[in-house]
């Protein structure tokens, strides 16, 4: 590692939930994380870079016949290593040791007791007993002689283990969540007091890079760039200014997807920030593509393939262009490809996944490495208006994955209607800076009301708003009762053909954000 590099902690994930918060906490402590499957090979790591790893932990048994396993040079490499749950489990059957799998699955608060005679770096400054966060089927029942358990629950003689010979350490529990109650420490502690991290990445350095990086990259050739009026993309147009100026041409692409008045807020809102934009009002190719398509997975690749066929074809404008600049986002590359070794596919992205597999342009992905808060981050860095930067989330694919079943005109004009009603009562009360995302969805077939004592058989609004830090999990907005009330008599009364409102109060995971 040369003083000049950023130090790096790789995280092998192995399918747990909670890998997302192993690098995000990891982040936020000043030290770059990068997720990789925990299957990957010794050779794929790039060692010179990694002051320490961190084993994830996952829904299988360790014990398991077919049970994601880590390479030996990995596993067992000769630098810091932290095992979490799963990770831990993995090491310590490697090393001989034998797990106990449980008859029932410990989930939720656990107390730990550190043991008397330890005085271990990875615990240190901790109380004798606190409260931690367990998710586990198994644990390490027996382990050799070099292993010095740290701490012990009532149901748990292991809780966590050290062999500091090999620069191990290990804990049953989830410090990355913030139900551990000291968490933070116990991650801080491990980057360092024992990989002896520095703290010292940050955003102005992620831009510094980025823009050395996309130069690099791109070369003397020129970049057609995916513009959407959201975050991420003018995040990306930024960055991309900086790096190429001239040589970036922005596009906009109307698929008639969007929200009430959405395209000409955009591009309106780009000319103010200097963004010389192509509008492309490409509405009637997506409509046609999308008649009759229920399933969302296929509306999702549907849209990715007309976007390509859009910038392809903006692209053959300019002699000089080789690539396409989009904002992809770290928890899009979660959800769609799986970068998380065993676990599943989400679901496709309109960017990612659901990209065709022949593409005549080669991509520009420079944020695709941040959470969003990360990304309003590099936003103020780079200057972009607050009013932006503070935008809700808008999905790729807009408001086809916000109408379930088929999309249609009557639905599109009835969707943005209300969703236009919802958001401009949550701005009117101060409610919408307070919330991650809100939007409105269409649930399928109609339902029975009475307006002026007369039946109506009419269509059902569902309103939807979270709260999140960086949409890879989010709570339900606890917007106050009577705002929402006032919401839905406002859309009742005044969008023809909606009779009925009803509000999401689920959380995610089990739900995702959007419905589709």
């Amino acid at each position: 590692m040369t003083d000049t590099a950023h130090q790096e902690i790789w995280i092998l994930d192995f399918g747990s939930q909670y890998t997302q918060l192993i690098a995000r906490r990891v982040r936020e402590l000043g030290v770059f994380s990068r997720v990789v499957p925990g299957t990957v090979a010794a050779g794929e790591l790039d060692w010179p870079r990694i002051s320490g790893l961190i084993f994830s932990g996952g829904p299988a048994s360790a014990v398991d016949v077919g049970a994601p396993q880590c390479a030996p040079g990995i596993l067992f490499a000769d630098v810091p290593k932290l095992g979490i749950c799963y990770g831990l489990q993995l090491y310590g059957l490697g090393r001989g040791g034998r797990i106990k799998k449980s008859e029932r699955r410990e989930y939720g608060r656990a107390r730990i007791e550190l043991v008397e005679q330890t005085a271990d770096a990875l615990l240190s400054g901790l109380p004798r007993e606190s409260d931690v966060w367990m998710s586990h089927g198994d644990s390490l029942a027996e382990w050799p002689a070099s292993f010095q358990v740290l701490a012990r629950t009532s149901d748990i003689p292991a809780a966590a283990i050290a062999e500091p010979e090999k620069q191990f350490y290990g804990v049953q529990f989830h410090p990355e969540v913030e139900h551990t109650a000291f968490g933070r420490e116990i991650l801080s502690n491990f980057l360092f007091d024992i990989c002896r991290c520095r703290g010292d990445w940050s955003i102005g350095d992620f831009i510094k890079e980025a823009i050395a990086a996309i130069r690099q990259t791109v070369g003397e050739a020129e970049v057609v760039l995916a513009v959407s009026g959201g975050v991420d993309s003018s995040v990306c147009a930024g960055l991309l200014a900086r790096a190429l100026g001239e040589r970036v041409h922005p596009v906009f692409v109307d698929n008639g997807l969007l929200r009430l008045q959405e395209a000409a807020e955009v591009t309106n809102a780009l000319a103010g920030m200097g963004v010389k934009v192509q509008a492309v009002d490409a509405a009637a190719e997506f409509l046609s593509a999308l008649q009759g398509v229920t399933d969302p997975e296929q509306k999702r690749k549907s849209i990715g393939k007309i976007f390509i066929d859009v910038f392809e074809r903006e692209a053959r404008r300019h002699a000089r262009v080789r690539f396409l600049a989009q904002g992809t986002l770290y928890p899009d590359l979660i959800e769609s490809v799986s970068v998380r070794g065993p676990s599943a596919t989400i679901k496709s992205h309109h960017n990612v996944g659901g990209l065709p597999a022949r593409m005549n342009l080669k991509l520009v992905e420079p944020l695709k490495w941040l959470f969003k808060d990360e990304v309003r981050k590099v936003g103020r860095e780079l200057g972009l208006p607050g009013s932006l930067i503070g935008r809700h989330p808008f999905p790729g694919p807009g408001l086809a994955v916000r109408i379930l079943g088929e999309i249609t005109r009557e639905k599109l004009d009835l969707l943005r209607a209300a969703d236009k009603v919802f958001i401009d009562e949550l701005r009117a009360s101060d409610w919408y800076d307070k919330i991650w995302q809100a939007f409105a969805v269409l649930i399928p077939g109609r339902t029975v009301g009475v307006m002026g004592d007369e039946r109506t058989y009419e269509r059902a609004i569902c309103l939807r708003a979270v709260t999140s830090s960086d949409g890879m999990t989010a709570d339900v907005g606890e917007i106050p009762y009577h705002i929402l009330k006032r919401a839905a008599n406002k859309i009742i009364n005044s969008v023809q053909g909606i009779n009925r409102v009803v509000y999401d109060i689920s959380s995610k995971p089990p739900a995702t954000i959007e419905w589709e």
